[in-house]
This record gives C-alpha cells, structure tokens and sequence, in this order.
C-alpha cells in the first residue's frame, strides 16, 4: 500500500465517530473478526486508527476497498450532504426493460472512463434495490481527487436519482448522460427540491410520506383532542372557540394528513412581476424590467413548522396553496411570473 492509499484510509478511519466505529467496520466487512480483537479500541483514537490502516495493508487494501469504507460512512452520515433530484423519462413508444444492476454499474463506470481519464467509480448495493455510486473525479491532467467526491443514489427500475451536490458542476451533463444511457432512459431533468434529507425526499417523489412517516391512529376524533380552553372562560366564547378550532384542525388535516411530513429546511419562491398603476407617469411606470423579489422559508422541519401554523393561531386555515402544495408538487423551489 503507498503512502496515498494508506493516507486516504487514515483521514477516513478519523473522521468515523467512535460510537459507531465498530458498526461501520462490521458493515464494511474488509477485516475480520479475529483482526478486529486485535486492535485496543480503548486507546487513543489516533493509535486506533494506526493499527486500523496496518492491517489494511495487511490485506492489501485496495482503493476501491477505501472507496467502499467512505461509501458506508456516508451512508451512516447522509444527512450531512445536501441531495439533489433528478428525474428522468423514457422516449415514446419505449417499453419498461428488465434492470441488471451490473450492466447498469459496467454501462455507468464505462460512459465516465471513456469521457474522463482520471475518474474513479465505486458502487455499493443498498436497502430497497437501490445503487449508491461514489465518484472521484479528476480532469484531463490532474488525478481524482478521493476528499471530495461526488455521490449518487439510483433506485433501480425507479426515473429518480439522487445526487450530492458537487463543486464541479462542468461534470453535471456527463452525469447525466450516464445515468440516462446505464438505465435506458431517454431524457433527465433536475428537479427543484433538495434537502439535506435524503429519506425524506424519496418519500416525496415515491408519494410515501402518508404511508412510511405514519406513526398514530388518525381515527382520533376531534372531540378527544385537548383543545386547551380556559375552563372559567364564558360557555358561549368556549363554544366558538371550540367549533373554530374544530374547524382549523379539520382543516390542517385534510391538508397536510394525520402523519409526520418529510424534513425539509426550506421553500425558496421568486417573484417576476411588471409594475401595473392606474396613474400615468412615474420611474417604475417606465421600467421594461419586472421586478424581481425572492422570499425564503427556512426551518428545522419547514412542513411540520407549517403543519402548525393555523392551530397555534398564527396564520388564518387555510393556508396558501404556494406553502401547502409542496409535496404533493415535488418541489421546493418556485418561480412565480404573471399570467
């Protein structure tokens, strides 16, 4: 092993939590369980990860098999990347085929190869047939660089992919075209939702989230539910409140369900507009231009924040089709023009 594999091990064995450490290690399943005894996990991280890398070179390591080790740490650790989806789509007339996911990896790595020399593809099979590929890239001269990579997440037999966003977005279009060759579609186009919650955004695209994020009985009457009244209130202002937040809570729920929603932290909304007056003259009267304006929504957990808006009494139910249709659009980011 050379002094650059056995560093890239090192820096990817450090930045493994401790906790987690031996998860990650038995899920890479490259050392065994004898070798694993071996190493005192009760020392030093540093030294740890010294005798981590010796019996690595031990088994002659090679980089794909440090390239599968970052691939598991990613997985454990996905939520700290930003996702992006794309959506492909077969040509008219195309029928469904039958998916071999190792023609597909052999027709990805080869469209990559051909179009870049330093490029390094490494693919692992994941939960629910899908494909998380790990791409190093590098250009016509310089080698790819292993510390940041880009990543990819294929559902086999599904038009979505996901990707991590990358710094090298001259690279996008060859991406793409090796997504679209190596699963027989025709076309892909990238769509406007991203967050840092990959589950959350196949939830999304799948249409699961009234499914998989279920977690209680949506059958609860409204009647069960604590509507938080002053009991020494008037019984008449106690009756319009409750028919009131009655009213909300049907509502909320026949929007946004009776479920926990997908994480996203944002919605981003732009706004092109011409100026309209009824009066003559003035500067903004004569600009060709529209106006522009962007207003972002940002949260921990943007739907759940909005889920409760109307019931804490902080906007009128319902709310506007623009904030509430976001899953069921599929996107996060909006452009808003006049008609």
């Amino acid at each position: 092993m050379d002094e650059t594999l056995a560093e890239f091990f090192r820096r990817t064995i450090l930045k493994i939590p401790m906790p987690e450490m031996m998860t990650v290690l038995k899920t890479w399943n490259f050392l065994s369980e004898n070798q694993l005894q071996t190493v005192n996990f009760r020392q030093r991280k540093e030294s740890i990860v010294q005798d981590l890398v010796l019996l690595c070179e031990e088994n002659r390591a090679s980089l794909n098999d440090a390239a599968l080790l970052d691939i598991i740490y990613t997985q454990f650790h996905r939520h700290q990347k930003i996702w992006d989806v794309f959506q492909m789509s077969k040509g008219p007339g195309n029928d469904i085929d039958l998916f071999d996911v190792e023609q597909f990896k052999s027709s990805f790595k080869k469209i990559l190869q051909r179009a870049l020399k330093n490029v390094t593809v490494s693919f692992r099979d994941a939960e629910e047939n899908s494909v998380w590929i790990r791409i190093a890239w590098g250009t016509q001269y310089k080698k790819p660089n292993q510390y940041k990579p880009a990543y990819v997440v294929y559902y086999s037999q599904t038009p979505y992919a996901f990707t991590s966003s990358s710094q090298l977005k001259s690279n996008l279009p060859l991406l793409g075209q090796a997504l679209t060759v190596a699963s027989k579609h025709h076309q892909i186009v990238k769509m406007d939702l991203r967050s840092r919650y990959l589950d959350s955004l196949k939830a999304i695209v799948f249409k699961q989230y009234n499914q998989s994020f279920e977690t209680h009985n949506s059958t609860t009457s409204l009647q069960e539910r604590s509507l938080g009244l002053d009991i020494n209130m008037d019984s008449r202002i106690i009756h319009e409140n409750k028919v009131e937040k009655e009213r909300v809570q049907k509502v909320t729920q026949e929007i946004f369900g009776d479920y926990p929603q997908p994480r996203l932290e944002f919605a981003q909304y732009k706004l092109e507009t011409k100026f309209k007056s009824d009066l003559n003259g003035g500067i903004l009267a004569e600009r060709e231009e529209p106006l522009r304006c962007l207003v972002k929504f940002s949260s921990p957990h943007l739907l759940e924040a909005l889920k409760s808006l109307a019931p804490a009494g902080i906007a009128d139910a319902p709310l506007s089709p623009l904030l509430t249709c976001i899953p069921n659009k599929g996107k996060n980011y909006f452009k808003i023009r006049d008609k």
